[in-house]
């Protein structure tokens, strides 16, 4: 998994690209640590150039949920494509973390 972040006004949206699996975990946590330090009060995870989640990948955006959750911001879920959306639909992750198209 890479990531690339933009800041703008009271959003902050970081772009996931490649696999999020167990192998990301530090690679996430880092990224949960930005997360929670950016100024937005919405954290937007872009998921439109996932390729791939397992459910590893998916504990980890429920941890990424609660410790942003914990910090008074949003954690979003936004572009979901292919596999992924497939996997957040039947894990029925929309019913804690908000997911856009």
């Amino acid at each position: 998994m890479e990531y690339a972040s933009e800041q703008r006004d009271r959003e902050d949206t970081i772009r996931l690209r490649g696999r999020l699996t167990f192998n990301d975990h530090a690679k996430l946590r880092a990224l949960i640590g930005e997360m929670k330090l950016n100024k937005g009060q919405r954290q937007i995870l872009d998921l439109s150039s996932l390729e791939f989640v397992d459910s590893a990948g998916i504990g980890m955006l429920l941890i990424a949920r609660e410790e942003i959750v914990a910090t008074d911001k949003t954690l979003v879920l936004r572009g979901a494509v292919g596999q992924v959306k497939r996997v957040l639909t039947v894990a029925q992750i929309g019913k804690l973390i908000p997911i856009e198209d």
